[in-house]
């Protein structure tokens, strides 16, 4: 009995981390690249937008399979840091989404797809900033 316990916990602890290892190398996978912002909006009651028109100046992200994310204002390399995609809860409706953490702040990852990413600072009144590949 204890043999067939043991071997159900280790079954239950192999699938959860392997579907954890699969879900970040996807994520990662379609992550990897160079992403251009293209705008952000939000702020309280969220009337705030942002472009690089509005603002006069670029940004791009750059994120690579192996954690780093590069961060370049007008072409110029302003960061360089490590980031971390995990499963976590959203301040916005208490469910579990993936999320996005780097520079300091965690985002929910809005949409991701070969083309396209969204992602909202997890916090009241965050930002949610488009970019496209």
């Amino acid at each position: 009995m204890k043999k067939t316990i043991l071997a159900l916990l280790v079954i239950i602890s192999v699938s959860t981390y392997s579907s954890n290892v699969i879900f970040k190398s996807d994520k990662a996978t379609i992550l990897a690249g160079s992403w251009v912002w293209q705008k952000s909006t939000g702020g309280q009651n969220g009337s705030y937008t942002s472009t690089p028109k509005t603002l006069g100046s670029t940004k791009k992200l750059v994120f690579t399979t192996d954690g780093k994310v590069i961060t370049y204002k007008n072409n110029v390399e302003i960061r360089n840091s490590n980031y971390q995609l995990t499963k976590g809860i959203s301040v916005f409706d208490n469910l579990e989404h993936d999320l996005i953490t780097f520079e300091g702040i965690t985002y929910v990852i809005e949409k991701l797809d070969s083309r396209n990413l969204v992602i909202v600072n997890n916090f009241p009144d965050g930002y949610s900033s488009t970019f496209k590949k």
